[in-house]
């Protein structure tokens, strides 16, 4: 059997509950098929790059599959016919990542970081300037030409 994984991005007005749902059944296919699906990961709601039938966010989630092409083509032929789904995409890999993808890596990655920006410019540790208060008296320099 063949290794393959498929990313599907489901409509945004679509619940997580039902998407969640949607890569069981996607599983369920495959496994009827004579496949197992090693791994399912679900991405969130992300931005598109651009609009995909009058979507401009979507559902991303991620399977890896071991099974014959015969099952992949069912699996891609119900994504197809599914209303919620708006794209996806199956690649014939040589071997399946066995930790977290890229994606769930980078998020983490975030999360760890601290809260602040860093020294990345900006107003940084400025001394503040002392401003006259309401009522004080301004300092008024002489101007050329006149006396004190």
């Amino acid at each position: 059997m063949a290794l393959y994984e498929n990313i599907f991005i489901a409509r945004q007005d679509v619940p997580q509950t039902q998407v969640e749902t949607l890569t069981n059944q996607f599983a369920e296919l495959v496994a009827a098929q004579g496949g197992t699906v090693s791994k399912k990961e679900y991405w969130g709601l992300r931005s598109l790059t651009f609009r995909i039938k009058k979507n401009r966010k979507g559902h991303y989630s991620l399977l890896n599959i071991d099974a014959p092409s015969a099952a992949v083509k069912e699996l891609e032929r119900t994504m197809s016919i599914n209303e919620d789904i708006i794209r996806f995409l199956t690649v014939r890999v040589d071997a399946l990542e066995e930790g977290p993808s890229a994606i769930m890596q980078r998020g983490a990655d975030k999360a760890d970081r601290p809260g602040d920006r860093g020294d990345r410019g900006g107003w940084g540790e400025r001394p503040r300037r002392e401003r006259p208060r309401f009522g004080d008296e301004p300092v008024v320099a002489p101007t050329v030409g006149e006396e004190e």
